[in-house]
C-alpha cells in the first residue's frame, strides 16, 4: 500500500492510500467521539448530531447536500459507534474536491434548523421503535447495558425517545464544539487520490476545527450480570459477554484467534457442536469488540425456548474446553481466515479508508499490512489457550435474553457457571 500521512497544525491528520488502478475514491472524516463521550443527560446526542449534519448548512439545504454528491453519481453517508463517528463519501476521481467541500460544509456550517431538528427527532424515534421490534438486534443493546451498567459505554447509541426529543440546537452546538476538534479527527481517503491535493483542501476547509483534544471519557467498568425479558416471540434470543481486551493490548490477536476457533464460521466449534451435531439453533456466532480501554467478547444464538438451557450448557462447555484443547490445525485455519478476510477487505477503497482512519485513532499511525499479518502469524497454540483462560477468568459474564418461557433464568444461571469453571 502506498500510504501517506500529514498532520496539520490544528492536529487533524490526513492519511491517504493511492490505488492507481481505480477511477473512484472513498474518503471521509472520522471523529474520535461516539456514544461513550456523552454525559448522562446527552444520551443519543452523538447519533442525532450525525443525522443533523445532513439537514442543512449555511450554504446548502438538506436536499442540496444530497444532490451535490448524487448529481455526480456518488454517494454519501455517516455512522455513529461507541467511540467514533464517521462521515464518508465515494465519488469519481475528479469529484474528490467536491466531496471534501460537502463533508467540511456539513460539519463546519450546520444550521440545526429547529423544524429540521423536530423532523429528525421523529425519524430517530421511529428508528428506536424499529430496533425494539427486532429482537436479534435489541439483545445486543441489552447485552451492552448489562456488561457496562450505568455507564455511557453501556448505553444504546440511539438514545431513548425522551432523551432524543430533549435536545435543541444549542445543545447540539455545544456537543460538537466539545468533541469535534482537530487532534481527534482524521480525514482518510483511498482509491484515485492525490495526497498533496487532499492535504491542501483539508487545511483550507477544516481550519476551524481547533483546540485541544476532547475530554477523555470515564474508564469502562465491566460488571456483568443478567437481564432477562419475557417477550411473546417465536424464538429465544440469547447473547453472552465476557470482558475482552482493549485495542492496544499485545494479546489482542491471540484473543481474536480464540474467538474465531470458538465461533468464527461454519467450521467453528460452536457452529459444529450446537447447530450441526445437536440442532439446537439456526444461527450462532462469537465476536470480539475492542475499545480503547477494554473489550467485549460475546456470542449470540437464537433457539427454541425449551432448548435454551441445553444450548447454554453446551456453550459453557465449549468455551471452557477450547481454552484447554485448541489445536494447531484450528489455529492455522483461523489464521488463514483472518488473513484472507483482511486481504479481501483491502480490495475495497471504502474498507481501506476506514481501516486507515481506525488505525490513526487507535494507534496514532497507519499499521502496514505486513505488520498485521506478522502479528497474526505470531499467535501460537499456547498464547491462544492462555487468552481463552484469561477471558473466562476475568470475572462474571453478562447475559441478555429475550423471549418466551421459563428456561431463560436457568440458561442465565448456567452461564454464571463459567466463573466457577475458572476458579
Amino acid at each position: 500500500m502506498s500510504v501517506a500521512m500529514t498532520r496539520l497544525p490544528t492536529g487533524l491528520v490526513v492519511v491517504t492510500d493511492d490505488m492507481p488502478h481505480l477511477h473512484t475514491a472513498s474518503l471521509g472524516v472520522w471523529v474520535g467521539s461516539g456514544s461513550r463521550d456523552e454525559q448522562p443527560d446527552e444520551h443519543g446526542i452523538s447519533h442525532l448530531l450525525e443525522h443533523m449534519a445532513f439537514k442543512g448548512t449555511t450554504r446548502r439545504t438538506a436536499r442540496q447536500i444530497a444532490e451535490a454528491i448524487e448529481v455526480v453519481g456518488g454517494d454519501i453517508n455517516a455512522a455513529t459507534s461507541v467511540e467514533t463517528t464517521a462521515y464518508y463519501a465515494r465519488v469519481l476521481k475528479a469529484d474528490v474536491p467536491l466531496a471534501l467541500d460537502v463533508l467540511s460544509d456539513i460539519l463546519a456550517n450546520p444550521t440545526f434548523d429547529p423544524e429540521e431538528l423536530q423532523r429528525e427527532q421523529n425519524v430517530i424515534v421511529q428508528e428506536i421503535g424499529a430496533t425494539e421490534d427486532a429482537p436479534d438486534d435489541l439483545v445486543f443493546d441489552r447485552l451492552q447495558e448489562t456488561a457496562f451498567p450505568g455507564q455511557a459505554v453501556g448505553r444504546s447509541i440511539l438514545g431513548t425517545p425522551e432523551t432524543v426529543r430533549s435536545f435543541n440546537s444549542k445543545r447540539l452546538r455545544a456537543y460538537l464544539s466539545r468533541n469535534y476538534r482537530g487532534p481527534d479527527m482524521v480525514i482518510a481517503a483511498a482509491g484515485a487520490v492525490d495526497h498533496d491535493a487532499i492535504v491542501a483542501e483539508a487545511a483550507r476547509r477544516f481550519a476551524s476545527f481547533t483546540g485541544p483534544a476532547a475530554p477523555v471519557p470515564e474508564q469502562a467498568r465491566f460488571d456483568g450480570g443478567a437481564r432477562i425479558e419475557s417477550r411473546d416471540l417465536e424464538q429465544v434470543h440469547i447473547a453472552l459477554a465476557l470482558q475482552g481486551l482493549p485495542q492496544r493490548d499485545p494479546e489482542l490477536y491471540a484473543l481474536q484467534v480464540f474467538t474465531g476457533v470458538l465461533g468464527g464460521g461454519m467450521s467453528s466449534r460452536l457452529f459444529q457442536e450446537v447447530r450441526e451435531i445437536r440442532g439446537l439453533c439456526y444461527a450462532i456466532h462469537a465476536f470480539h469488540a475492542p475499545y480503547s480501554d477494554t473489550g467485549l467478547f460475546g456470542l449470540y444464538a437464537g433457539t427454541d425456548a425449551a432448548d435454551a438451557p441445553e444450548l447454554m450448557r453446551v456453550v459453557v462447555d465449549q468455551i471452557a474446553g477450547a481454552a484447554d484443547t485448541i489445536t494447531e490445525a484450528e489455529i492455522a485455519r483461523v489464521k488463514a481466515q483472518m488473513k484472507a478476510g483482511l486481504l479481501m477487505a483491502l480490495e475495497s477503497s471504502e474498507a481501506r479508508a476506514g481501516q486507515l482512519a481506525r488505525h490513526m485513532l487507535a494507534y496514532g499511525r497507519p499499521i502496514p499490512l505486513e505488520e498485521i499479518v506478522a502479528k497474526v502469524e505470531a499467535v501460537t497454540v499456547e498464547r491462544t489457550r492462555a487468552a481463552g483462560r484469561a477471558l473466562i477468568g476475568r470475572g462474571r459474564p453478562a447475559i441478555a435474553a429475550l423471549g418466551p418461557g421459563s428456561g431463560l433464568e436457568s440458561a442465565a444461571a448456567i452461564a454464571e457457571s463459567l466463573v466457577r469453571r475458572a476458579a
